[in-house]
């Protein structure tokens, strides 16, 4: 990978230079980190079921809430 600094006039680097097809790889490994770390955090937590009315329900109170507060703003 080729690199390009940006300097200050201190000579401190403020910023780098990528080209193209070295940040779209760059981009892609951390999509694919976190798409691991997700896997993973889901994979820990514990399922909880509930019947699917009440997740209907729950649903339609959210999308009443956020109907509510679109119009208020």
């Amino acid at each position: 990978m080729k690199t390009q600094f940006i300097t200050d006039e201190k000579g401190n680097k403020t910023g780098v230079i990528l080209s193209i097809k070295d940040y779209e790889k760059l981009m892609d490994e951390l999509d694919e980190a976190h798409t691991v770390r997700m896997y993973d955090k889901t994979k820990a937590e514990k399922l909880a079921f509930r019947p699917f009315e009440d997740a209907l329900k729950e649903i339609e109170q959210k999308r009443a809430k956020s109907r509510v507060s679109t119009v208020n703003q």
